[in-house]
């Protein structure tokens, strides 16, 4: 057993991703724009703390006199002060109004008069310790508007992605689906939009922060001392190649991430669904082998990633501690010498610190960056599918189906291998056509092709002499009812499976349905009735049961045209005879056409189509075809052998001719 293979993806760049992204983005360019706009205002209050925190320690905690004055206000009402003064009169600077004190005469002071002298500077830093409170508040209140608006800005388009992918899914023909496992559409539908999802929300605009905060904590460092920044910046090529090398590395391993997911959806959703079949076969071990298998390369390719991401973050913790020693010894030599002040140095090593911070978060973003860029590619191979002629708008709309004539049809499922071949027969309306033949002859394929799952390759189907193709697919559609071997109910009511894609009928319309779909045994025993919920693929529901409930949808949508594809094969003994008197009933008055796996029932349509390797062999009515002694007789003398029911006078001449 073989694991699905996921398609490799194709090398994008992300900026091509991100325009084929931007259309989605287009509509709610009005969030997103206020978001980075609001992106502005976080900066420079990012930017304000550690200037505030320069000017407190400058200005009034070992403040520098080219900034806090050679000298500063005291007050004379205190007695400590007044004290003061008396003892040295010459520290009064007598150019200024009002009572001030040199700096310099401070040291003069013992503790409590100095702290008693500095009542000032205690108002100042106290001031300043409520304007970094206020900015913290303003801050906070604008991140909260930020988030807002981005969640807003990025649900709304994750809802428009999420719908582009289902309409357009809705309009792939039949064979993308045959060929797609369920597992990898619903990881693309559900995990790879979730992912699109982080990224609208927490990496666009939160890149551009962080951006413009790097930029703005570069320009405060020149602000602050030119030398000291170009020192400082002696770190950033390090700090730009590790960037770059990670961002690659970690790229690829994402892409090999998410092919991997898809991969182990498909065998998980395969294996569920098949678990009776593997447990009937005893397949549990290979099974288990094959996940296993699939697990441990999703393993291998989450642990590379771990490891790029392990060798990144220390990397970028050790670039941080050697820019912060740089700026430590520089500038701490700059201090001592008196060509930066104290609180020059603080805000420096604050800034510094907030680098990297931004750095590290732009390299975790990038991660989800990546992540969800490999999400886009694979959600882009959906939109990329062309569209079959569910897509496609517009077309003739018919009038009632007087006939329907399949003109020297063919068609393969692979062009070089065709299924049917130069099919010609014309049905007129009402008429019930049969269509038998060994497993394999074409059968199922020719009333895909008379519902539109398909194209013919060569030839056509005419209605009323106008080619199905020219037809209004969506119309058409609606002249059609068909009943399947193993018919498929929706998780729901039972009035939604019976109404579903039908108008509404009334409840005395929708009593009479039932009744002739058979179904009165069927709601007698369910206490809701109509309102029953039903669980996937129909559940409680018998076989039987699930096709009484599938007849009755055929007769809510009063189709012109009924296909039945062995309706009974499924059914049990005891409903066949309910199931089959309901058919009959759903028949009357309407063109038919029958694949009969079992020929018994065939033998009352207008006419049989016998199929042998994709060609009509032999065409009649039962009587006729019997007669023949063809392909047909054998197939039904092999069924009564079968059926111990031999027709003696057909098995004689059997054992005649082969005599």
């Amino acid at each position: 057993m073989e694991t699905f293979k996921e398609k490799a993806l194709d090398k994008k760049d992300d900026m091509g991703l991100f325009r084929r992204l931007f259309p989605f983005m287009r509509p709610h360019m009005a969030v997103f724009s206020l978001a980075v706009f609001l992106v502005f205002g976080l900066t420079a209050l990012d930017l304000a703390i550690p200037w505030l925190t320069k000017q407190a320690v400058d200005r009034h905690i070992l403040p520098t006199p080219s900034l806090a004055g050679e000298s500063l206000a005291v007050d004379p009402e205190n007695p400590l002060v007044a004290a003061f003064i008396r003892a040295y009169p010459e520290a009064i600077d007598r150019e200024k109004e009002g009572l001030y004190v040199y700096r310099e005469a401070l040291s003069l002071a013992d503790g409590e008069t100095a702290f008693a002298l500095r009542k000032a500077d205690r108002q100042g830093v106290v001031w300043l310790a409520l304007l970094m409170l206020a900015v913290a508040i303003c801050h906070g209140s604008i991140a909260f508007a930020h988030t807002l608006l981005l969640e807003l800005g990025g649900q709304r388009i994750i809802y428009d992605i999420r719908l582009a992918i289902f309409a357009h899914l809705r309009s792939l023909s039949i064979a993308y689906f045959h060929e797609t496992p369920l597992g990898r559409m619903v990881t693309r539908v559900t995990g790879d939009v979730e992912n699109l999802s982080e990224m609208f929300t927490s990496v666009v605009t939160f890149v551009f922060k962080d951006f413009f905060l790097v930029l703005g904590i570069v320009i405060m460092l020149f602000v602050l001392d030119v030398r000291l920044a170009l020192v400082t910046l002696m770190i950033l090529p390090p700090v730009i190649l590790t960037a770059v090398f990670f961002a690659k590395s970690s790229r690829k391993a994402f892409r090999q991430l998410r092919v991997l997911i898809a991969e182990i959806n498909s065998r998980f959703s395969e294996t569920i669904g098949g678990m009776t079949v593997i447990r009937l076969f005893g397949w549990e071990r290979e099974t288990e082998r094959v996940f296993s298998g699939v697990s441990r390369s999703h393993y291998d390719a989450g642990m590379r990633q771990v490891k790029i991401f392990a060798v990144f973050m220390p990397a970028m913790e050790v670039l941080s501690s050697i820019g912060l020693a740089l700026v430590l010894y520089y500038g701490g030599l700059r201090v001592v010498s008196e060509g930066i002040s104290l609180g020059v140095l603080v805000a420096y090593i604050s800034y510094l610190r907030m680098f990297f911070r931004p750095v590290r978060d732009i390299a975790e973003k990038y991660n989800s960056l990546q992540n969800a860029f490999s999400s886009a590619e694979r959600l882009f191979q959906i939109l990329d599918e062309p569209m079959g002629a569910e897509g496609k708008k517009g077309g003739v709309n018919p009038g009632p189906v007087e006939s329907l004539t399949f003109s020297k049809l063919s068609f393969g499922y692979e062009k070089d291998v065709l299924i049917l071949k130069d099919l010609d027969f014309r049905v007129e309306r009402g008429q019930t056509i049969a269509i038998v033949g060994p497993t394999g002859a074409g059968k199922t394929s020719m009333v895909s092709l008379l519902v539109r799952f398909w194209d013919p390759v060569a030839g056509s189907i005419l209605v009323n002499g106008v080619d199905l193709r020219d037809l209004c697919l969506h119309t058409w559609r609606s002249r059609l009812a068909m009943v399947m071997q193993d018919p498929f109910l929706f998780a729901g009511t039972l009035r939604e499976n019976i109404q579903h894609g039908a108008d509404a009928s009334s409840d005395e319309k929708l009593e009479a349905l039932l009744k002739d779909a058979g179904c009165e045994l069927l709601l007698s025993r369910l206490p809701k009735g109509l309102d029953t919920v039903l669980e996937e693929d129909g559940r409680p529901l018998s076989s039987g049961e699930r096709q009484l409930v599938s007849i009755a949808r055929a007769f809510a949508g009063n189709p012109e045209i009924l296909i039945l594809d062995e309706a009974t094969s499924y059914v049990d003994s005891l409903s066949e005879g309910v199931v089959q008197e309901a058919l009959s009933r759903l028949m009357r008055g309407r063109t038919t056409f029958l694949i009969a796996h079992r020929l018994s029932t065939a033998r009352h349509a207008d006419r049989i189509l016998v199929l042998q390797k994709g060609r009509i062999v032999e065409s009649g009515t039962h009587g006729e075809l019997l007669a023949m002694e063809g392909l047909y007789w054998r197939m039904q003398h092999l069924e009564s052998v079968e059926g111990g029911e031999a027709d003696g006078k057909g098995h004689g001449k059997r054992d005649g001719k082969n005599a």
